[in-house]
């Protein structure tokens, strides 16, 4: 089987595994994502929970078969709440998904990724160029949640994190990019321009990558199964879309409908 069969085979074996045992995924998300990740994740089979009280994370995590934890609004006491149910999914062996949402914008954005990334184990970190090269360490423009940088030059720069935090880092963009601690592992080229006119969708897209953490066992391939998944379904939302608003929910119809054969004929993957 040549790599790109190998490759659709993976997705679509993720899809049926999600929509066959419907994982539940704990999601400490910001307040614009949580409608829309808890959406995605129901279009696509899995079971979506939002909780961020301290006093039942650590029972959710003998519950949740992943957690998704996403940076995007902050406070003292969501931190906490979030390094808790991370030290507790640690401890329950529950894979973490972490998306530094804004990470180069503020001081409070990037310590907080960064303490995240150091205390507990973060299977995939899945941001944009701009939050992943902020850190690393590098000057990366970056508006909140927007990014000025291409994907292709955060390479180095994820292939850092992945290393120093024995992590998979999922950078997204025109072009999506799988990495490891021995870099690029795969390149993934679906989606649309259109696609970040709508707020959430990469947040979405973690979401998605936590559904396909719980249901496959390297977080290489799970990383690259959620952006795939991501990449298809906003693709051919936006070739029916009239714009961002009518994208969003074309977006989840699309997630909703997924078959074996459009992701066979849409997979845009290569080894990178």
């Amino acid at each position: 089987m040549d790599d790109r069969k190998q490759a659709v085979a993976q997705v679509s074996d993720a899809v049926k595994a999600i929509r066959e045992h419907r994982p539940l995924v704990h999601n400490i998300t910001n307040y614009v994502a949580m409608n829309s990740s808890a959406n995605a994740l129901l279009a696509l089979g899995a079971s979506p929970i939002m909780a961020h009280a301290s006093e039942e994370l650590a029972e959710l995590s003998e519950l949740v078969q992943a957690l998704v934890i996403n940076i995007g609004t902050l406070s003292a006491s969501w931190i906490a709440a979030m390094k808790l149910a991370a030290r507790s999914a640690g401890d329950k062996g529950v894979p973490v998904v972490l998306d530094p949402v804004g990470a180069g914008a503020s001081r409070i954005r990037t310590r907080t990724a960064l303490e995240l990334l150091e205390e507990t184990p973060v299977a995939v970190l899945r941001g944009n160029a701009g939050e992943v090269k902020s850190l690393a360490g590098e000057n990366a423009r970056s508006r909140g949640v927007d990014s000025f940088e291409a994907s292709a030059d955060a390479i180095e720069a994820g292939t850092l994190l992945a290393e120093r935090y024995g992590c998979i880092v999922s950078v997204s963009g025109p072009d999506d990019y799988i990495i490891s601690s021995e870099g690029a592992l795969v390149k993934l080229s679906n989606g649309d321009a259109m696609m970040p006119r709508v707020t959430t969708l990469g947040c979405a897209a973690s979401a998605i990558t936590g559904a396909a953490l719980a249901v496959t066992p390297e977080p290489r391939d799970a990383a690259a199964v959620g952006m795939a998944l991501t990449g298809i379904a906003g693709e051919i939302a936006a070739e029916h879309a009239a714009g961002p608003g009518t994208l969003q929910v074309r977006f989840l119809d699309e997630l909703y409908a997924l078959t074996d054969t459009t992701i066979a004929e849409r997979l845009r993957w290569e080894a990178a």
